[in-house]
């Protein structure tokens, strides 16, 4: 099964739904559309019994580059369907079901970063940094980050994250705690599928009382 939603790409590998973003031009900048196919594709794949897992994939170099600041602007003006479309994102990700898991590969921005808090399982390339700078933007952090930050990473970290928005590499989040492992670009959507697999093998309902 394959269905493409604007930029971000539903596909299915076995038990495995995949959710792909797919706009090179803005480095996978997520939009209003965006964030509703990830919410379909969330909702559909937990109601269906043949899938046991989401998978989040980005582009070679760009995992997401955070919310496209044209839209962000636009739902500051008003728009109130660009905010209905983060909320329901946001609000949606601690509800999933089934085990989310996630690669990454190069820049994670803003949710490109805060995603990844709510996955069961992260792995990444050595090129990959994480930023999040919500407050060079006049924001506060977005979903949960200022609870499930530091709770993964430490205050300490989470703080030079979030507050002086540094950005941090895949080794040092791999040794903070996101990452479950570092492994090279070619070998990254293997890594990410065969965990999935493995997660599919696992009795369901034993699979969800654990998680």
């Amino acid at each position: 099964m394959s269905e493409q939603t604007g930029d971000i790409a539903i596909t299915r590998n076995g038990a495995a739904q995949i959710a792909r973003l797919n706009r090179p031009h803005k480095k996978n900048a997520l939009t209003g559309p965006m964030y509703q196919a990830m919410c379909d594709a969330l909702e559909a794949g937990d109601a269906d019994p043949s899938v046991a897992a989401h998978i989040f994939l980005g582009l070679p170099g760009a995992f997401s580059a955070g919310n496209d600041i044209g839209e962000f602007l636009a739902s500051a003006m008003g728009d109130n369907a660009v905010t209905k479309a983060v909320l329901r994102f946001i609000r949606l990700l601690p509800k999933v079901q089934k085990p989310m898991l996630a690669g990454v590969d190069g820049l994670a921005v803003g949710i490109g970063t805060t995603l990844l808090f709510h996955c069961d399982l992260v792995y990444a390339t050595p090129d990959s940094r994480f930023q999040t700078p919500f407050l060079n933007l006049g924001l506060v952090p977005e979903a949960g980050s200022s609870l499930l930050m530091p709770a993964r990473l430490g205050y300490a970290r989470a703080f030079e994250m979030l507050v002086l928005g540094t950005s941090m590499d895949a080794e040092a989040m791999r040794e903070a705690g996101l990452l479950n492992a570092v492994v090279a670009a070619n070998e990254l959507e293997g890594k990410v599928i065969s965990a999935a697999e493995a997660l599919a093998m696992k009795p369901p309902s034993a699979l969800a009382a654990a998680r």
